[in-house]
C-alpha cells in the first residue's frame, strides 16, 4: 500500500511531469527537455554491485525476470581537485595516474592480497589477522600513502568517513574484494556497477508484479494509508478510505510510524538535468564519482551519480546527475558546491533536503518493522543491509543469499 500514485515510495522514478509537480507545482515543463514519458527520474538515485548482496536479492526472488540491467561505465574518485577513474585491480594499479612508480607497486602488491584473501584459507591471510588488525595497520604493512588510503577506503570500500581505519580490518578487506569482484563478475565491465534500465522505480513494480503471482495485492494512491493497533500497542492491520486489512505485522518505511523513528541526519541532494555528460569522464553516459571527505574539507563523503538517455531515463541527447551527501551545516544546497562544480553546465536544478530516519524499536514488541531512511551513498550497499536485517527481525534466521549465483542473472543483463 503506498500513499503516493506512482511506485517506490521515497525512491521513486518520476517522469518529468511529476517532477515539476514535486518541485514547482503549477509551473510548466519547458519544451525544450522533450517528452515527459522519456524520463524516469530518481529521487534516491543508487548504482548496484554487480556482485553485491541486493543483486543476489533480486535473484533469490526470481524478479530479475521482471528487470533489464546495463552496465554502468566508469567509476571515479577525487583525489587534488581532478577526477581520475578508480582502480580496483592489480593491473589497473600499474596504469593508474592517481600514484606514482613506486606506490603503485605497493598498491599492487595490496590488491593481490586482497584478489586472493579467503577467510577461510588462512594460507592466504599471509600472516595478517583481519579479525583483531586495525586497517590502518593493514595500509602501514603494505606502506600505502595518504592519497591512495583516501581513494581505497572511500572509492572501493565504499566508507562515508575515516572511522574505519581504527576498526578491525577483515571487513574493508572483504568490501575491497566485493568491488573487484564484481568487476570481473561479467566480460566487458569497466565499473562494478549495474542499473535496471527505465530507473530504479522498476524494482518495485518488478516485486509488485511477482506478488501478483503469489496472490498479493499493491494499492497506490491510498494517501489516508493508516496502521491499526490493538490495545496493547501491537501493529493489527491498515486502514484506508474506510476500509481494513488486518495482518500479524506491518513493514514499511518511516513516514507511516509517527512516534516510532527518531531522525539521525538530513540529507541534502540536488537533481540536475544537463545535456551532456560530465567533463572528465570519458564522455560515460552513466557513472559515479566519490567525493572523499578529506578532499574537500568534510566530516563525510560527497557523491556524485550521473545516467542519460541511454538507460532510458531521460530524452535523447539529455543526462540526469545528482550530487548528495550529508548535511554538516546551516547551509545545505551551498554544501553541495563541489560537487556541482564536476558537472559543467546544467539546463535544469532541483534540491531536496530530507530527515534520515530510524526506527527506536526492531519490531518485535509491536510488529512493527520499519526501515531506515536512504543515507546520501550512489549504491546500496548500506540499504540492502537494513533489508536483510528486516528479514531476519521479523523470521529469525538469515536469508541464504548463496543459494543461487549471480551469473544466472547474466542472460537478462544487457551489457
Amino acid at each position: 500500500m503506498d500513499r503516493n500514485n506512482y511506485y517506490g515510495g521515497e525512491s521513486a522514478s518520476l517522469n518529468l511531469n511529476q517532477l515539476w509537480e514535486k518541485f514547482r507545482p503549477g509551473q510548466a515543463v519547458p519544451k525544450d527537455l522533450g517528452p515527459s514519458r522519456d524520463y524516469n527520474v530518481d529521487m534516491v538515485p543508487k548504482f548496484m554491485m554487480a556482485n553485491g548482496k541486493l543483486v543476489r536479492v533480486l535473484i533469490h526472488t526470481d524478479v530479475t525476470k521482471y528487470l533489464e540491467f546495463k552496465a554502468v561505465d566508469g567509476s571515479y574518485v577525487l583525489n587534488k581537485g581532478k577526477v581520475y577513474k578508480v582502480p580496483a585491480t592489480d593491473m589497473e594499479a600499474l596504469r593508474s595516474p592517481l600514484m606514482g612508480l613506486f606506490e603503485k607497486r605497493r598498491a599492487r602488491s595490496f590488491f593481490l592480497y586482497v584478489q586472493d584473501y579467503e577467510e577461510s584459507n588462512p594460507q592466504t591471510h599471509k600472516g595478517l589477522d583481519l579479525r583483531t588488525m586495525p586497517m590502518a595497520a593493514v595500509y602501514q604493512h603494505y606502506g600505502l600513502d595518504a592519497q591512495t588510503i583516501d581513494f581505497i577506503g572511500h572509492a572501493l570500500a565504499l566508507h562515508r568517513d575515516d572511522r574505519y581505519l581504527d576498526q578491525p580490518a577483515l571487513s574493508t578487506v572483504l568490501k575491497v574484494k566485493l568491488y573487484h569482484d564484481s568487476l570481473t563478475r561479467y566480460d566487458g565491465l569497466t565499473s562494478p556497477y549495474i542499473y535496471p534500465r527505465y530507473g530504479l522505480g522498476e524494482l518495485p513494480q518488478a516485486f509488485a508484479r511477482l506478488s501478483a503471482v503469489y496472490g498479493g495485492t499493491y494499492m497506490l494512491n491510498k494517501a489516508d494509508a493508516t496502521v491499526l493497533y490493538n490495545d496493547s500497542g501491537k501493529a493489527v492491520g491498515v486502514s484506508s478510505e474506510g476500509e481494513t486489512a488486518k495482518c500479524k505485522f506491518v513493514v514499511g518505511d518511516p513516514s507511516y510510524f509517527h512516534g516510532k523513528t527518531r531522525s539521525i541526519s538530513k540529507v541534502v541532494r540536488a537533481v540536475c538535468i544537463m545535456s551532456h555528460p560530465i567533463p572528465n569522464t570519458d564522455n560515460a553516459h552513466s557513472v559515479q564519482i566519490i567525493l572523499p571527505q578529506k578532499q574537500i574539507g568534510r566530516r563525510s563523503d560527497m557523491y556524485v551519480f550521473c545516467c542519460s538517455y541511454a538507460h532510458n531515463v531521460a530524452a535523447n541527447n539529455k543526462w540526469i546527475a545528482f550530487v548528495s551527501t550529508t548535511v554538516e551545516t546551516s547551509t545545505p544546497e551551498l554544501e553541495l558546491a563541489p560537487g556541482l562544480a564536476l558537472l559543467g553546465p546544467v539546463d535544469e536544478k532541483f534540491v531536496s533536503i530530507v530527515d534520515v530516519h530510524e526506527p527506536l524499536e526492531n519490531g518485535a514488541k509491536d510488529g512493527c518493522y520499519i526501515s531506515k531512511g536512504y543515507d546520501p551513498t550512489t549504491h546500496f550497499e548500506t540499504t540492502v543491509e537494513d533489508v536483510l536485517d528486516i528479514y531476519k527481525h521479523i523470521t529469525g534466521k538469515d536469508l541464504d543469499l548463496d543459494s543461487k549465483d549471480p551469473r544466472l542473472a547474466h542472460h537478462q543483463e544487457a551489457m
